[in-house]
């Protein structure tokens, strides 16, 4: 089995546009049947899902992982399901003070494999105005242009 290390399967770029990272947390997630084969295959989509608490426990909601081509099962796959992420308690204590105290949303970042396992990296994100979006792409375009002079000289 080919391992991938620590390189990013598939990564939420919008969350960064959209959201000040405050503070990031790796954890696990419970999946089902081949679900992460076809992750492995870049089958995950991140776009619109957030983690939110039921029960004190922490789950993935509106993520999609679309069932794996070469799977034969017989019962009926569900694409979008809320998917439980695993970490220690005390680390959901912090989130969940953090989420009720500071008004933070927990959104997923990144999905990779770490020894096999698929990781998710999700993020305490406060939402960013309009007008920090707008400085956001600005000193991109400006760290960008100076590479770009950097290299011609």
């Amino acid at each position: 089995m080919k391992k991938s290390g620590d390189s990013p399967v598939i990564s939420n770029r919008k969350a960064y546009h959209d959201f000040e990272i405050v503070e990031e947390i790796e954890a696990g997630i419970v999946l089902e049947g081949s679900e992460a084969k076809s992750i492995r295959g870049g089958g995950f989509t991140l776009r619109d899902s957030y983690c939110d608490f039921r029960d004190g426990e922490l789950f993935l909601l509106g993520s999609n992982i679309p069932q794996y081509e070469k799977t034969s099962t017989h019962r009926p796959y569900v694409a979008v399901r809320p998917r439980k992420l695993l970490l220690h308690r005390n680390e959901l204590r912090k989130l969940a003070r953090a989420k009720r105290e500071k008004n933070l949303t927990i959104i997923p970042l990144k999905v990779y494999f770490v020894n096999g396992r698929v990781k998710i990296l999700i993020g305490l994100a406060r939402g960013k105005r309009q007008y920090d979006k707008r400085v956001s792409i600005k000193e991109k375009d400006v760290k960008r242009d100076l590479e770009r002079a950097g290299r011609r000289s």
